[in-house]
């Protein structure tokens, strides 16, 4: 006995013990997952529900570039930020009048409030980083120094007050295009505040409060935006639970609205959906209790788990409505559905689990966990359609299936025909009788794809997640428009040197302090030399475990002697003291003026590609610094030519009321500096278009110092995370496709098989991708994770349609006699899955998350492609191939027995191998190609072994 004969029989037998049985199983699943969320604190040893919706968290936490990333915000005491622009376009002054900028300033002291406890520790906005009008200092040159005050201390009572604040602000270079608009044909028109948050995870709280306090106040011609990638995600991440539980059962619906109208029963057509239900139950629940969080990408499970869990159930459904009539004995009817269709389905579950398995190659773990997970769901829909729905049909009174079923012209042996049975003998007919025609048609259509998929754009941006009506999508196209960029990214610059060592240094700063003392000899002609020659003793005699150490005792020493010292012997001291602290520095690399005008030429660099505003640097500070020190005019807005006077510009701006903002740019050795890069646009094709300006600026014109450029910042790991999705991705396309040709070789013994069951799916994921590239639709996460989709839904067709034609071929041993049946029962059940799970996603359209809405659809579009390129490709292959495919009544004993099947799928076999390993071996592609073409001999070899048994000659 068959072992789906064997599973039908249990479940037809033992039908309430194996549905009670499933059902206190998912409660139990269930509950375990839900309790820890529903009674904080009373089940510990369990785990609730996480959400996570960070991109960071799409790279491990050993990636390289994120392990710096946090090192240099650690550095530097940068975070991430919310922006909060405020524009009025309707007053002639912009935003500042008085009115508009009490607001601003209400607004800017409300955000120092969005603090809270948790966990012991004090978290919200970060009051001393805040940006904003009233708290940032204005410069004015003053007698022999610089003048610092409050920019707007308090809101302005009058118009020329309020006039006045603007042009201070866009007289400071820091401020014009980042917290005041100069862009336009009036400056002024906006405002930016910015607010540094302790972590990314509270954005939407602070957003929330923010738009709370912002609707306290009185109509007026200010709008009011709030934007940034931190929001972007956090918002994403309560919007998309939203998304999940209004989208799924929406979907639901309309698939249950399709089944009443193909089946007609309700009794029957719920069944489906309680698969689909309870297969996305187990499969959530287990992620939960595994205690791995709800991510961006396994919010989508559901949406993925649904269609497959239903398509196989409306196979079932389908083949039991259309047989029912014809013996009138459910019991009978549904074991022979579920054994003629078990290994159809086994193996399309398989191809589909494989699919998304395969993601596990990826070196993304949200989108590894996905995979896995979904692979997981897969196959438990597989075994809860067989146990289950056999199950499910005992329930139902003989008296309710009355009137159920196709109905059968007994007379003639048929069945009475509908509007589908008509639309698929039709397509039968064209593609046996044009079959040439059919395929001539297929290729140029490939031929146009591969042009599409030239042309694909790969990009993404989390604030493009949302819908162009989304408030913080418009909050980002509006803000754009006035300032240099609401996106940030950050340039780090290092100076390379070799550690630390102190004898090293001493016998430096003695050879530096020989050559300094003779040339002193004409104004000190008695004490240079030995001062000098003393010094070069001290240092070589004190000890320190760093430069500052080291320097530090070292001018101590020397200004005790000079205290002691007298006469000319005192000014030489002196003369040392002055000496010791250039030696300090001279590893103080952005110190160097030349240094600093090379951070103005990349700031050039990156303003000319379009893409970023404009960037903040030490540079800037020091030359708007130097410009009102020595004058105010726009002449001396330079870096100075001598390096103490760039020293004394950084001292002067220390005696500002945020002198820690220095540090926000450089590091207290001055050997590392950051440069705050403004880029209009988060997309990862504009970020990269600014690496390759600064990679290629820097490859052709060197610093004047050896000097190590690195990016970091959120919009850099979209970036980096985005190439690991993509080619990471490619990679486990490939090895699936690898495996679903071998399990397809496997199923039906053949390697040309295999290949004629590999056609919908690579004409459909072609034409997908093609259309994609012609209708400039970006590459994005979710187009690149629907390519396994594709795999799966492409490939369940051509598995069901191949092998019923198999078996329908072996009765009339003539294609052209078997194209009626072939186009009956099973092209019907495939058009009705096509129609039931394309419209029943289509819901999908009116989610306001782009995501969602380009899966709804990407999946109508597969299983229309899909499912016409199986019923129209194939048969016109089978007609032209029909000699090769089918070698008289003889059934092929196995793989293995043919020789070239053999050879082919062990190629393949080896190539899927190395796919695998590859990411996780130190060695070439080339080397690992090597290898591969070395064991191919040798499966050669085996396979011809093989294909001479006595088993396989017994065959022929």
């Amino acid at each position: 006995m068959k072992i789906s004969t064997r599973i039908t029989e249990l479940s037809v037998n033992h039908y309430k013990t194996i549905t009670f049985g499933l059902v206190a199983l998912m409660l139990c699943i269930a509950l375990v997952a839900a309790l820890p969320s529903l009674f904080p604190g009373t089940f510990g040893f369990l785990n609730s529900v996480r959400v996570d919706t960070d991109p960071e968290n799409m790279l491990s936490e050993e990636e390289h570039v994120r392990v710096f990333h946090h090192e240099m915000k650690e550095k530097f005491a940068l975070y991430d930020i919310v922006v909060v622009g405020i524009v009025n376009e309707v007053h002639p002054e912009g935003v500042f009048n008085p009115d508009s900028l009490r607001k601003v300033y209400e607004l800017a002291e409300f955000a120092k409030t969005l603090r809270w406890e948790e966990d012991g520790k004090e978290v919200g906005v970060i009051e001393t980083d805040l940006i904003a009008p009233s708290e940032v200092d204005n410069i004015e040159p003053g007698e022999g120094m610089i003048r610092f005050e409050w920019l707007m201390k308090t809101p302005p009572e009058t118009q020329e007050k309020a006039t006045d604040i603007r042009d201070k602000a866009l007289r400071i270079p820091f401020l014009k295009d980042t917290l005041v608009s100069g862009v336009g044909d009036k400056p002024g028109k906006a405002v930016c505040l910015y607010l540094p948050i302790t972590s990314k995870d509270l954005s939407y709280r602070i957003y929330s409060e923010l738009n709370k306090k912002i609707a306290e106040f009185p109509k007026s011609d200010d709008k009011f935006y709030i934007t940034g990638l931190p929001v972007a995600e956090d918002t994403f991440g309560v919007e998309m639970f939203i998304q999940m539980a209004v989208s799924a059962p929406a979907a639901m619906v309309v698939i249950f609205i399709l089944l009443m109208i193909f089946f007609h029963k309700i009794i029957l057509i719920i069944s489906p959906l309680i698969v689909a239900l309870l297969s996305v139950i187990f499969t959530m629940g287990a992620l939960i209790i595994a205690g791995f969080p709800i991510h961006i990408m396994s919010s989508m499970i559901p949406i993925f788990i649904m269609p497959i869990a239903v398509l196989d159930s409306v196979h079932i459904i389908s083949e039991f409505f259309d047989r029912y009539q014809e013996t009138k004995d459910k019991c009978k009817t549904i074991e022979t559905v579920v054994d003629e269709l078990f290994m159809p389905m086994l193996y399309t579950s398989m191809t589909s689990a494989a699919g998304f398995a395969s993601l596990a190659m990826t070196p993304i773990p949200p989108v590894q966990v996905f995979g896995v997970f979904v692979a997981t769901g897969i196959l438990a829909a597989w075994f809860l359609t067989i146990i289950f729905i056999p199950a499910y049909v005992m329930f139902i009174p003989e008296k309710k299936l009355e009137n159920f079923g196709a109905v059968h012209d007994h007379e003639k042996g048929e069945i009475r025909t509908g509007i589908i049975d008509k639309i698929m003998q039709s397509i039968g007919n064209i593609a046996y009788n044009r079959a040439v025609l059919v395929l001539t048609g297929a290729v140029i259509l490939i031929v146009i794809a591969a042009y599409g998929i030239s042309q694909i754009n790969i990009n993404d941006n989390p604030v493009k997640w949302f819908s162009k009506s989304h408030p913080i999508r418009v909050a980002d196209k509006e803000l754009n428009k006035y300032f240099a960029g609401t996106y940030m990214a950050y340039l780090s610059l290092s100076a390379e040197g070799e550690e630390w060592n102190t004898d090293k240094m001493a016998r430096e700063l003695g050879r530096e302090a020989k050559k300094r003392g003779e040339e002193l000899t004409e104004d000190f002609p008695e004490s240079a030399v030995t001062v000098f020659s003393e010094l070069g003793e001290i240092a070589g005699a004190t000890k320190a475990d760093s430069k500052d150490m080291f320097f530090d005792k070292l001018a101590e020493t020397v200004r005790s002697r000079a205290s002691e010292a007298e006469g000319e012997a005192s000014f030489a001291w002196d003369e040392a003291s002055f000496f010791v602290d250039q030696q300090r520095q001279k590893g103080e690399v952005f110190k160097y003026p030349e240094v600093l005008n090379y951070i103005i030429s990349l700031d050039k660099v990156m303003r000319d590609t379009g893409v970023a505003g404009k960037s903040n640097s030490l540079a800037d500070v020091v030359r708007t610094v130097h410009r009102d020190l020595l004058s105010g005019d726009k002449a001396d807005y330079r870096i100075p030519d001598d390096r103490r006077m760039v020293a004394e510009c950084l001292i002067q701006y220390q005696n500002s009321h945020r002198p820690r903002d220095l540090w926000h740019f450089v590091t207290s050795d001055y050997r590392t500096t950051s440069l705050w890069v403004q880029l209009k646009s988060g997309d990862n094709e504009q970020m990269q278009k600014v690496v390759d300006a600064v990679d290629e600026f820097v490859r052709i014109n060197p610093p004047p110092v050896p000097l190590k450029h690195e990016w970091f910042g959120l919009t850099y790991i979209n970036v980096i995370w985005q190439e690991k999705m993509v080619t990471g991705m490619l990679e486990a396309f490939g090895g699936s496709f690898l495996v679903v040709f071998l399990l397809m070789t496997i199923l039906f013994r053949s390697a040309l098989w295999g290949f004629l069951s590999m056609i919908p799916l690579t004409v459909t994921i072609s034409l997908i991708y093609g259309v994609i590239g012609i209708v400039g639709k970006d590459y994005d996460m979710p187009v690149a994770v629907l390519s396994s989709l594709t795999l799966g839904l492409a490939v369940d067709f051509a598995i069901h349609f191949l092998a019923r034609s198999r078996i329908m071929y072996g009765e009339t041993l003539s294609w052209e006699k078997c194209i009626p049946n072939v186009f009956g029962e099973p092209a019907r059940a495939i058009t009705r899955n096509i129609i039931v799970i394309a419209a029943g996603f289509l819901p999908l359209l009116l989610a306001p998350l782009v995501p969602y809405k380009t899966v709804g659809i990407l999946l109508a579009t597969i299983l229309f492609i899909s499912g016409i390129t199986t019923l129209m490709l194939l048969p016109a292959l089978i007609r032209i191939l029909e000699k090769w495919l089918f070698t008289g009544e003889r059934e092929p004993m196995g793989a293995t027995c043919s020789c070239a099947t053999c050879i082919i799928s062990a190629i393949a076999a080896v190539a899927f191998i190395i796919l695998g390993i590859a990411p996780y071996v130190p060695l070439e592609w080339t080397t690992l190609t090597f290898i591969g073409a070395g064991i191919i001999p040798v499966a050669a070899l085996a396979c011809r072994l093989l294909s001479r048994r006595q088993k396989c000659s017994i065959s022929e």
